[in-house]
C-alpha cells in the first residue's frame, strides 16, 4: 500500500506541474494574439530575437539552478540531513544572486552589440526589448532557488502556483505596455521595437510577482524549517565550500545540456539572419519570417513540449530516490511511468496539430493569406517534433537523476553538430527558407531521442516497453486524428465557422482518444487509478462498458 501511495504521489506531482504548465502556455497563447496584432510580425521578430538571446543568457547563468537544487536537496532530505539541506539553500541563494546579477548586467550592456553583429540589424531594433528583458535574469535567479528548494522536498505546488501568477501578470502587462509604448513612440521609426519592449516588460513584471509570492510562502514555511534543522542529529554538517562545489558539479552538466537544447533556437535566428542577409533579404523581411517561425509555429508546438519538461522536472526527485535506494525495480517502474505519461500527451498533440494545422493557426492568430499558408505548413511538417522533444526531454531528466549528468550533454552536442550542418545546407542551397528551420527543429530531438534510448538500456538495464507506450498510443492517435479532421470538415461544410468546427472537433477528439486508449488497452485500470481523478475515469469507462 505504501508503494502504491508513493507511486500515485509521484504521478500526481508530475501531473500537477504539467497542468500548471498547460495553464501557463494557454495564457501565453491567449495574450500573444493581441500582442502580435499590436506589434506586427516585425515587432514579433524583434521580440523573438530578444527572447532567444535572453534564454541563452538565462541558461548559462541560473536556469539550471532549480533542477540542481531540487536534486541535491532531495538527496539530503531522503537521508534526513535537514541541516545540510538548509545550508545548501543558503549557498545556492548567494551563488545564484551573484551569477544572476552579472548576467543581467552583461546582457544590458551588450544589447546593442548583439543586435548589430549577431542579427545584422542596422536599426538595432532587437536591442530595445533586450535591455528591458535583461534584469529578469537576476529576478529568476532568486526565484529559481526557492522553486528548486520546494521541489527537492517533493512538492511542486509553490512552483506551479507561482508560474500561473507569473504568466497572468505577464499577459496583462505585456499587452497594455505594448499598446502604451506604441502610442507614445508612434512617430519613431522603431515603433515596432518599442512595442516589443512592452512585451518584454511584462515578462519582468511577471517574474517579480512570482518571486514575491514565493518569498511569502518561504517565510511562512521558515519557522517549521528551523525546527527541523534544530532536531537534526547528524552532527557534523557538510562544509559550505563542499556544498558550493557539489552545486557547481551538478549545475554545469545541466547548464550544458539545457544550453545545447536551447541554443538551437538562437542558432535558428542567427543562421536565418546571417545567410539570408548574404542573399540580400531585408531586415524587416527576415524578422517577419522569424516572427512566424518562432512567435507562432514554435509557440504552438512548445505547449506540449513544456509539459514534457515539467513532468521531467517533477519526476527527478523520485528518480533520484529510487536510484539512491538502489531499487532497480522501483527505478524501472518510475522510468516507464515518466516516459508513458509524456507519450500519452505528446502523441495526440502532434496528431491533432498536424491534421488541423490550418484551422488552428487561423483560430489562434487570425492568420489569412500567405502568413496562414506558411505557418500551417510549418505546423504540418514539424508536428512530429513534439513527440521527439517530449521523449528526449523526459529521458534527459531520467539520466540526470541516475547521475549520468554528462550523457545528455554529449548527445545534445552530437545532435547539434548534425542539426547545424543540415540547417546551413538547407538555407544556403535550397529555397526552403523558414521551412529549413522546421526540418532542423525536428531532426535535432530525434537524434537525441535515439541516443538516449540506447544509453538508458546500457546504464540502467531498462528496456523500453514498446507495445503500450508507443504502438498502441500511436494507433489511437491515428484514429483520433483522422476522425478529428473528418469532424472538422463535416461541421465546417454546414456551419462555415472555423471556430465552432475546430472547438467541436478538438472536444470530440479528446473523447475519441480516451475511448480508443481503453479499447486498445493502451492504459490499464491500475494506471488510470494512479492519476488524478483516475477513479472517476475508471467509473466512466466501466459505465460505457469499455472496461
Amino acid at each position: 500500500m505504501a508503494d502504491r501511495e508513493k507511486q500515485a504521489s509521484f504521478i500526481s506531482q508530475g501531473i500537477i506541474l504539467a497542468a500548471a504548465s498547460v495553464i501557463v502556455r494557454l495564457i501565453g497563447l491567449i495574450y500573444r494574439i493581441p500582442l502580435a496584432n499590436t506589434i506586427g510580425n516585425d515587432g514579433l521578430g524583434a521580440y523573438s530575437n530578444a527572447f532567444e538571446v535572453y534564454n541563452i543568457a538565462l541558461l548559462l547563468s541560473t536556469y539550471s539552478i532549480p533542477t540542481a537544487i531540487s536534486k541535491l536537496i532531495s538527496e539530503r532530505e531522503d537521508k534526513k540531513e535537514y541541516g545540510n539541506s538548509y545550508h545548501l539553500l543558503q549557498v545556492g541563494m548567494v551563488f545564484a544572486a551573484v551569477l544572476g546579477f552579472l548576467a543581467s548586467l552583461l546582457l544590458f550592456l551588450g544589447a546593442d552589440f548583439i543586435a548589430e553583429h549577431v542579427f545584422k540589424e542596422a536599426d538595432l531594433s532587437t536591442a530595445i526589448p533586450l535591455k528591458v528583458l535583461a534584469p529578469t535574469i537576476f529576478v529568476f535567479s532568486i526565484m529559481g532557488v526557492i522553486r528548486g528548494f520546494f521541489q527537492g522536498k517533493h512538492t511542486v505546488v509553490p512552483t506551479s502556483v507561482s508560474q500561473i501568477l507569473e504568466q497572468i501578470v505577464n499577459a496583462v502587462v505585456s499587452v497594455v505596455a505594448a499598446k502604451m509604448l506604441i502610442s507614445h513612440f508612434s512617430a519613431s521609426e522603431k515603433i515596432s521595437a518599442y512595442g516589443a519592449a512592452g512585451g518584454t516588460l511584462g515578462t519582468l513584471c511577471g517574474a517579480l510577482t512570482a518571486l514575491l509570492f514565493l518569498l511569502v510562502v518561504f517565510f511562512g514555511y521558515y519557522p517549521y524549517l528551523k525546527r527541523r534543522v534544530q532536531k537534526d542529529k547528524i552532527g557534523a554538517y557538510e562544509d559550505r565550500a563542499f556544498l558550493l562545489r557539489m552545486l557547481l558539479l551538478t549545475t554545469v552538466p545541466i547548464i550544458l545540456n539545457q544550453t545545447v537544447y536551447s541554443i538551437s533556437s538562437l542558432l535558428d535566428s542567427v543562421l536565418l539572419n546571417q545567410i539570408l542577409d548574404g542573399k540580400g533579404v531585408a531586415d524587416t523581411v527576415r524578422r517577419e519570417l522569424f516572427g512566424l517561425y518562432s512567435g507562432k509555429y514554435r509557440l504552438m508546438t512548445n505547449v506540449p513540449i513544456a509539459i514534457a519538461s515539467s513532468i521531467g522536472m517533477a519526476t527527478l526527485p523520485s528518480i533520484v530516490q529510487a536510484h539512491t535506494q538502489r531499487n532497480k525495480e522501483l527505478l524501472h517502474g518510475r522510468i516507464a511511468q515518466a516516459v508513458k505519461l509524456n507519450m500519452l500527451i505528446a502523441f495526440p498533440c502532434a496528431g491533432g496539430m498536424a491534421v488541423l494545422a490550418s484551422p488552428i493557426m487561423q483560430f489562434v492568430f487570425g492568420e489569412t493569406g500567405e502568413a496562414l499558408t506558411t505557418t500551417s505548413r510549418m505546423m504540418y511538417i514539424g508536428a512530429a517534433s513534439i513527440i521527439f522533444f517530449a521523449y528526449s526531454t523526459a529521458t534527459n531528466s531520467i539520466l540526470q537523476g541516475v547521475n549520468r549528468m554528462r550523457v545528455p550533454v554529449m548527445h545534445g552536442l552530437i545532435s547539434l553538430v548534425i542539426y547545424l550542418v543540415l540547417d546551413v545546407v538547407l538555407l544556403m542551397f535550397t529555397p526552403l527558407g523558414g521551412y529549413a528551420l522546421v526540418i532542423g527543429n525536428m531532426v535535432f530531438p530525434l537524434i537525441i531521442s535515439a541516443l538516449n534510448w540506447r544509453t538508458l538500456k546500457k546504464e540502467t538495464s531498462y528496456v523500453q516497453e514498446l507495445d503500450r507506450t508507443f504502438l498502441r498510443i500511436g494507433l489511437c492517435t491515428v484514429f483520433m486524428s483522422v476522425l478529428a479532421l473528418l469532424i472538422y470538415r463535416g461541421l465546417h461544410f454546414f456551419t462555415k465557422s472555423n471556430a465552432i468546427s475546430l472547438c467541436a472537433a478538438i472536444g470530440l477528439a479528446m473523447v475519441i482518444y480516451f475511448v480508443m486508449l481503453i479499447m486498445f488497452r493502451a492504459v490499464t485500470e491500475e494506471e488510470l487509478l494512479d492519476m488524478p481523478m483516475g477513479a472517476r475515469l475508471v467509473r466512466i469507462a466501466k459505465k460505457l462498458r469499455l472496461m
